[in-house]
């Protein structure tokens, strides 16, 4: 159960009081026979009665009312809607023994205004009810919104988290062919892998990062790559950049490089090709990655790695307009990325 008093609570019924004394201040003007100036000390005696009645009303006794224990709730409603009038009549009392304000409406019954405080109450009640659930319904919306925001990060990181051991892992694996046929490139390759390594660990931390960083980890891979090979695999890596500060996600791109080079030229038995082109105009980014393949269209199903199911979630969670297509040809595949940049979530 909520504690009885709390602070932020009771400073949103202290604004909605206010916001209710203003607007009886200004029927006070423009209704009223007499001076507003003579009802402004009246009004304000009953606008801190108000704000201290509804926080009770409904910090209180509201969250004891059950609909399952209909009679107990209607108990409830009866005896704390007695002592509220009660406590009206009496703060009412109070403020005019202690001549606080002076009743401006001598010639009324007295019967008359306990009418009036009472719909004074009551409508304040509802009042205080409609700002109330207003004021919960845009602030359970913010929290919504905040989980969920908080929920795909943290998705984003875990897929991150995994597609990072996932590319080092099919790197180290380069190397080790490398070490094990004795090469004079392991060395090179080792030096390429730590400069790909310093770039995950930091430049990697935030949510974007320059299109030139990553076109130069993309070029340190794709060198990295070439060593494994001799001068039959052709290379062609070129791109079309506006503007090389442009911001994206880091490591977004690099997944469809390696997965050319993994699912690609690494099963061509003849001469292994991979072409790259990227290109960024109007805040609409293109990636196109073709590859050889050892099988012909027939016989080789169109399957995903964890790289390109990782990615496409990735897109789902950073991108509104983005589309990643896979084709397979006779002896060839191509993967085509486009993302609109501007719709970033």
């Amino acid at each position: 159960m909520r504690k009885l008093f709390s602070i932020q609570r009771f400073k949103l019924y202290g604004w909605i009081g206010i916001s209710l004394f203003l607007f009886n201040l200004m029927a006070d003007i423009g209704h009223r026979e007499h001076p507003f100036t003579q009802n402004l000390p009246g009004d304000l005696w009953m606008a801190v009665f108000v704000i201290a009645l509804n926080y009770f009303i409904f910090e209180y006794t509201v969250p004891q009312l059950s609909g399952k224990k209909i009679l107990r709730s209607a108990l409830i409603v009866l005896g704390h809607g007695l002592v509220y009038l009660l406590c009206l009549a009496m703060w009412n009392h109070i403020g005019l023994a202690a001549k606080i304000y002076i009743d401006p409406n001598l010639e009324v019954p007295a019967g008359e205004k306990k009418s009036q405080l009472s719909e004074y109450a009551v409508g304040s009640v509802f009042y205080f009810g409609i700002i109330r659930n207003i004021y919960n319904y845009i602030r359970l919306r913010r929290t919504a919104q905040e989980l969920l925001i908080q929920k795909q990060q943290a998705e984003l990181n875990y897929l991150k988290s995994q597609t990072n051991p996932h590319f080092l892992f099919n790197t180290l694996n380069n190397i080790y062919s490398l070490s094990r046929d004795k090469s004079d490139l392991a060395p090179e390759s080792i030096l390429r892998l730590s400069k790909i390594l310093r770039y995950m660990l930091y430049e990697t931390s935030g949510p974007y990062i320059a299109v030139s960083q990553d076109l130069k980890i993309i070029g340190d891979y794709i060198a990295l790559e070439k060593l494994r090979y001799d001068e039959s695999l052709q290379v062609n890596f070129n791109h079309d950049i506006e503007d090389m500060n442009q911001a994206i996600p880091p490591l977004l791109l690099i997944g469809l490089v390696e997965n050319a080079f993994k699912h690609g030229t690494s099963e061509t038995r003849g001469r292994p090709f991979v072409n790259i082109h990227i290109s960024i105009k109007d805040r609409r980014l293109l990636l196109l990655v073709k590859n050889s393949t050892g099988e012909s269209a027939s016989n080789r199903k169109v399957t995903e790695s964890i790289g390109l199911t990782n990615l496409r979630r990735q897109l789902e969670l950073l991108y509104t307009d983005y589309d990643l297509a896979l084709k397979q040809e006779a002896h060839e595949f191509s993967t085509t990325l486009t993302i609109n940049l501007a719709s970033h979530v």
